[in-house]
């Protein structure tokens, strides 16, 4: 079965970007696209407030609205709407399921601030099955222009990361774009040293030639996999959301790998994950583990 690029939209300008960057996305992946409306009746007290019926029609004008949109700079692209009634976080993350992956919108407070996602998206963010890309409003197609890098975190073992650096690769190479693999490292504590880890690190001679060694290792597989993708390996010492965002400036997209952890409260994401959506200049791809 082919699944579609879907992605959420609720008439703000945040999700009107992130429609038409999944019309592009679905494009160059040769998907169709999927537009959906996640909303929940509202029976409100006052009496001028619109009956169920009728915000049912709103739910479906404001699919209808963005349809028109993409098929206007679309023409050939195979676009789908629905209305969905329900919880928007289930409704959402069941959409997720069916998709290549799911876009939403991100509400954009400057370049220091950074920028928010609400808790509908935060909750989606920890719950779904498949990648979720976080678009900002003032997000434009030419910030996808050639020299503009997808930007990959790598961390661990080879298979620790595997989920998001697939994602990167097919991205890269749906764009013709380069892969800048990232990986971060810091000097561990004296009481992380043990005699075994003492001898990997010298026979890799060092801190950095042994971490240098690791994102090697990692790419090998999708390197050969990807062999029209040009990587950039990007080892530098750091905090990795750090390393990350000084290099996210310059990427058309940046893909961090997710760490969910489920709290009595709800899901938490990783700290990494936290905070490239809160701060990257650039859409944010995050990849659940296979």
């Amino acid at each position: 079965m082919t699944r579609p690029v879907t992605v959420g939209v609720d008439g703000s300008p945040e999700s009107t970007a992130a429609a038409a960057w999944a019309g592009r996305e679905a494009v160059r992946r040769d998907l169709p696209l999927r537009i959906v409306h996640a909303w929940q009746w509202q029976p409100y007290d006052i009496a001028l407030a619109a009956d169920r019926d009728t915000q049912a029609e709103w739910a479906q004008e404001a699919v209808r609205a963005v349809e028109r949109t993409v098929a206007e700079r679309h023409p050939g692209l195979t676009v789908s709407t629905q209305a969905l009634e329900g919880s928007p976080v289930d409704s959402l993350v069941a959409a997720a399921e069916e998709a290549e992956l799911l876009v939403l919108g991100s509400r954009g407070h400057g370049a220091f601030v950074g920028f928010l996602v609400g808790s509908v998206g935060q909750q989606v963010l920890a719950e779904s099955v498949r990648p979720l890309v976080l678009v900002r409003s003032d997000d434009r197609a030419e910030s996808e222009a050639g020299g503009r890098e997808i930007v990959v975190g790598q961390h661990g073992e080879p298979e620790d990361s595997a989920a998001a650096l697939r994602f990167a690769f097919e991205t890269a190479a749906a764009r013709g774009a380069t892969v800048r693999a990232v990986r971060a490292w810091s000097l561990p504590p004296v009481f992380a040293y043990s005699p075994g880890s003492m001898r990997l690190l010298d026979e890799a001679g060092g801190l950095e030639p042994y971490e240098k060694k690791a994102l090697g290792e990692a790419l090998r597989p999708w390197e050969e996999r990807f062999p029209d993708v040009p990587v950039t390996q990007h080892v530098e010492m750091g905090s990795a959301a750090q390393v990350l965002l000084s290099v996210a400036g310059r990427a058309q997209l940046a893909v961090v790998g997710r760490r969910a952890s489920r709290l009595a409260v709800g899901s938490r994401v990783g700290s990494v994950a936290h905070a490239l959506v809160h701060h990257a200049p650039c859409p944010v791809a995050v990849v659940p583990p296979a």
